[in-house]
């Protein structure tokens, strides 16, 4: 984010998928299967797409642990960060109409937009919105709008990004980066007159004919065929709320089905034409979409033989077996996690959308039936992910494990600080007040903004305690670090998650937290 041995043979003839379709597809079948218990995920949908014909269109598995239900193609899931290449198409589109160019100033459509450098602030472009280049952190000010339930607004984070504080120069290397898109969707609405979600639905969905889709959750007005979310909370897999913010859905609100994902993979894939012979995009603005923007080192010895990698304009860009053109995304959610990917070389894609977020199961797929397209032998991704999920699963249990014996054993020392050295408010300059108490018996702490981030504040050591959320299913438990005056008494803190399987978007060691009472 255990592994059962993949005896079978799988898909290992390329286009095979038109011969002996039976066999082929009880192998995949099989495969989704061991998938699903290796890695604990309830359900899982998957869609392959081969010289425009549907292949494989199937779910297996349930999408609900308590309502059960059978997931299938038409099964709806959060696709998350496969949004950010609808949203770089629809800024294309407003290329073509001539209402902006990727090198625009933000600033000329967003003259209130303010980064922490001000010649940054002045240079930083369109094209370096959708990038991940801008020299932030990774995830950095995702707090904003992760989790679900907090208050802040589009216009917030547009505020507030002037605070987050660069970790590198400005276009030199890759950081991942949602609130840039979200500043994006904003630039869409300002230059096009419809909200981010009516032009995608309007202007992209309608055409190409994903029916069943919607720019976001909370425009699903039919759930009776929707997933809900899952994970692993404290060593097990239970079934939790949808969690995204409709303040973010330019990053990654979309809700889809392998059926609607396919037919977008088969649109991107015919030039960006519909099947009524509609051109969407021009070929230039549709060719500059899959360009490579900003390099990724391709990692020694990798799988695919690939030459280079990076990103895109809302994709991800690599070449596969050393010259197929390979356009991806993942995403993730609290609770799900789905990857799309696209050869258009060999005019192949891949859907696999998930209920719970590990992403060694969509590997384990993608791969498997990439791999078959691609002429090679079996390589047995099932066992290899999932020997390397479970000693990381273990490892990061591990972590844990021993900081909170360390919690037990530190209870009744006389080193730790008095209530009255830490209880207060202490305040970040873009995500507001964290406030922490004492009610005689223990502490409690809380994100002011972030209602749903809140839980006990237990002791560590002299100067350290462990911020532990009363949703186990964020598994983001952090260090809290308190900086103290010559009188003993708590003036900042900082802030550290203990293991490394918190999600990225929790930053909270991007909060810069002062003592203001």
């Amino acid at each position: 984010m255990k592994f059962l041995k993949l005896s079978l043979l799988l898909l290992v003839i390329p286009i095979s998928f038109s011969l002996n379709a039976q066999l082929q597809e009880a192998q995949l079948d099989q495969l989704i299967d061991e998938t699903l218990k290796t890695f604990e995920v309830p359900g899982i949908s998957v869609g392959i797409l081969k010289d425009g014909e549907v292949v494989y269109a199937r779910g297996r598995g349930v999408r609900s642990l308590t309502k059960n239900g059978n997931m299938n193609d038409n099964t709806l899931a959060g696709v998350a960060s496969n949004s950010k290449g609808f949203t770089c198409f629809a800024l294309a589109m407003m290329i073509d109409e001539g209402k902006l160019n990727w090198e625009d100033p933000v600033r000329k459509h967003i003259p209130e937009f303010q980064l922490h450098d001000s010649w940054v602030t002045e240079n930083f472009t369109v094209r370096d919105l959708v990038t991940h280049r801008s020299g932030m952190g990774l995830g950095a000010g995702d707090l904003m709008f992760f989790p679900e339930g907090n208050d802040f607004t589009v216009n917030d984070i547009i505020n507030n990004v002037r605070y987050l504080e660069p970790e590198s120069s400005f276009r030199s290397k890759l950081a991942y980066n949602n609130n840039m898109f979200i500043i994006a969707g904003e630039v869409l609405k300002r230059i096009s007159g419809l909200t981010w979600e009516e032009f995608i639905e309007q202007k992209i969905m309608r055409p190409v004919g994903m029916t069943n889709s919607k720019a976001s959750y909370n425009r699903v007005s039919d759930r009776s065929n929707i997933i809900d979310a899952h994970t692993r909370a404290d060593g097990k897999v239970i079934q939790i709320p949808h969690d995204w913010s409709e303040t973010a859905n330019a990053a990654g609100g979309i809700v889809s089905n392998v059926d609607d994902m396919l037919t977008w993979a088969k649109f991107l894939m015919n030039d960006a034409v519909t099947e009524e012979g509609e051109r969407l995009l021009s070929k230039e603005q549709f060719h500059e979409l899959w360009q490579l923007q900003t390099p990724l080192k391709v990692r020694p010895g990798d799988w695919y033989n690939s030459n280079f990698r990076g990103y895109g304009l809302g994709w991800f860009v690599t070449d596969v077996k050393g010259g197929f053109k390979q356009v991806y995304h993942t995403g993730g959610l609290i609770g799900t996690v789905t990857q799309f990917t696209m050869i258009p070389d060999l005019d192949l894609a891949i859907v696999v959308l998930t209920n719970q977020m590990n992403g060694s199961a969509f590997n384990t797929i993608t791969n498997t039936i990439k791999d078959s397209y691609l002429g090679y032998e079996d390589r047995n991704w099932l066992k290899m992910y999932g020997e390397r999920n479970a000693k990381y699963l273990k490892y990061n249990d591990s972590i844990k494990a021993e900081v909170y014996l360390k919690v037990d054993k530190i209870k009744a020392s006389p080193i730790l600080p008095k209530p009255d050295q830490i209880v207060g408010t202490y305040t970040d300059d873009w995500f507001g007040d964290i406030v922490i108490s004492h009610d005689g018996q223990g502490y409690e702490i809380k994100c002011i903004r972030s209602p749903r981030l809140f839980g006990e504040l237990l002791p560590y050591n002299a100067t350290t305690f462990i911020a532990k959320w009363n949703d186990r299913s964020y598994d983001a438990d952090v260090f809290v670090q308190f900086a103290f005056n010559e009188n003993g008494k708590a003036v900042s803190a900082s802030m550290k998650y203990i293991a490394p399987i918190t999600d990225f978007s929790f930053d909270f060691h991007d909060l810069e937290l002062v003592k203001t009472d």
